[in-house]
């Protein structure tokens, strides 16, 4: 091959998204389990950490657009999950908030973090590894950030 830079195998951008891809798929079944899709998930997350949170505050920590997390807040909302509720401190400003079936959902998905690492950690990768790994990728997560 004329250009060794294009070739797959020496990509780094081909193993973090097949990596992610296959770890969201071992998340799907539970996921499943609770009606939600694994963007619901991340915000869920977000909302469980600190509820009350405003649209923009979760496109930013979710590195999304509005435009993709709107269309997500609403079919959470028709769910019963969140509430959509204009601030009164600044009216251009959505603030979520979870109902109480979203509250609840916190009960059954405690268990899915735990299940999945003890999957990947039941493997050859240990623990410890597992997690330099996640720090490592949040330190390119902050320096393609900027």
């Amino acid at each position: 091959m004329a250009y060794e830079q294009l070739k797959l195998e020496n990509q780094l951008c081909f193993p973090v998204y097949a990596a992610s891809r296959l770890i969201t798929r071992e998340y799907q079944p539970h996921l499943d389990r609770l009606g939600i899709t694994y963007p619901q998930y991340l915000v869920f997350m977000l909302l469980w950490e600190q509820d009350g949170r405003s649209v923009n505050e979760i496109t930013q920590k979710l590195i999304l657009n509005t435009n993709t997390v709107t269309p997500l807040l609403k079919r959470m909302e028709k769910q019963g999950f969140i509430t959509r509720t204009r601030s009164t401190e600044d009216s251009r400003k959505v603030i979520i908030q979870l109902t109480a079936k979203g509250h609840k959902l916190q009960e059954q998905a405690a268990i899915i973090p735990e299940s999945l690492v003890s999957k990947m950690a039941g493997g050859d990768i240990d623990i410890d590894t597992l997690k330099r790994l996640k720090d490592d990728l949040n330190q390119l997560i902050q320096l393609l950030k900027k």
